[in-house]
């Protein structure tokens, strides 16, 4: 099955290989058609805070029930099944997006870029102590004065 990037947070995740291999069980039970579908991929991408290279490797499993004398919007009716056939690609991107961390990290302690200067912290730990306090602040700086 091909496999289409994601793109998560305004950045674009590739999949590696863009080929996965699927294992598909389908099976019968009470007139309806049960779908099992295992699959496993590797996203490579930017590191959602320092921008560095990333990748995730995930496994995912899901099942579906169709039962195709159901009515349309019956939860027995899987949203996969149109016309007969089962839409695996569609079906694959929606159960791995499932398990993907909220944030996908170059390693799980990244410090991320410096809002002041874009540095990356994860090189070049740094703070800014010499910063000028924002002007809007001024007259809070005259009363602590005053007091």
């Amino acid at each position: 099955m091909e496999l289409e990037p994601f793109v998560l947070g305004g950045q674009r995740y590739e999949p590696a290989p863009a080929l996965l291999p699927v294992d598909l069980r389908i099976s019968q039970a009470s007139g309806a058609t049960v779908f099992e579908m295992q699959v496993q991929v590797r996203l490579t991408g930017p590191c959602m805070r320092c921008l560095a290279f990333a990748e995730v490797e995930r496994r995912a499993s899901a099942r579906e029930f169709h039962d195709p004398d159901a009515p349309q919007a019956d939860e027995l009716r899987s949203d996969y099944v149109t016309d007969d056939h089962l839409d695996v690609a569609a079906w694959a991107r929606d159960a791995i997006a499932l398990e993907l961390p909220e944030q996908i990290l170059c390693r799980p302690d990244c410090a991320g870029l410096c809002p002041v200067c874009g540095k990356d912290l994860n090189v070049d730990p740094h703070e800014h102590t010499d910063r000028e306090p924002d002007p809007r602040w001024a007259a809070l700086s005259e009363l602590r004065d005053q007091l």
